[in-house]
């Protein structure tokens, strides 16, 4: 065998095991270092928790795979009724370990997750706790208060009102 890899290290794995790590980019030890190609490492790629992953060789024996995991920012429940976590770029991720304390994000109509994430993201240091869309809006929901708004860009443009109105449900609309 030409160029044998003896040794693997895998690093920034939280939720993947360095094992599934290891499958997924399809390196397994002994394995000859000549045969692998970038098509066999996309298979990292192939996992919702993969975001991004470098595999690097280290003569004479050595690789190391350093992946970064997404990380579940919110609960969606999906219009066909399941129940899924998603990631910061919508991704929807596979439920594992004990449930998260997560935002919920849930409407009716066309689904606006892209929308409802962009609002959460932007509303974080509020405590969000819910958002909630609609055809005509969305309704973020804090630990006290929440604010709705027909427009996501008139939400974003005005949420700094909701530090001056703590407590209460405001509505923006782009019109004023």
């Amino acid at each position: 065998m030409l160029l044998p890899v003896r040794q693997i290290t895998v690093r920034g794995n939280e939720r993947l095991s360095a094992a599934q790590v290891r499958e997924l980019a399809g390196i397994a030890p002994e394995f000859g270092w000549l045969y692998y190609g970038s098509w066999r490492a996309r298979g990292l790629l192939a996992s919702p928790w993969v975001q991004s992953a470098v595999v690097t060789r280290r003569f004479p024996d050595q690789v190391e795979i350093q992946v970064t995991e997404r990380k579940p920012v919110a609960i969606w429940k999906r219009p066909d009724a399941k129940t899924v976590m998603v990631a910061t770029d919508g991704t929807a991720l596979p439920q594992t370990g004990a449930p998260l304390s997560l935002p919920v994000i849930q409407g009716w109509g066309p689904a606006r997750l892209t929308d409802a994430l962009t609002v959460m993201r932007a509303l974080g240091r509020y405590n969000v706790k819910s958002v909630m869309y609609s055809p005509s809006g969305l309704k973020v929901n804090f630990a006290a208060g929440s604010v709705w708004s027909g427009d996501v860009q008139a939400l974003l443009k005005y949420a700094g009102s909701i530090s001056m109105y703590p407590d209460k449900n405001l509505n923006i609309y782009p019109w004023g």
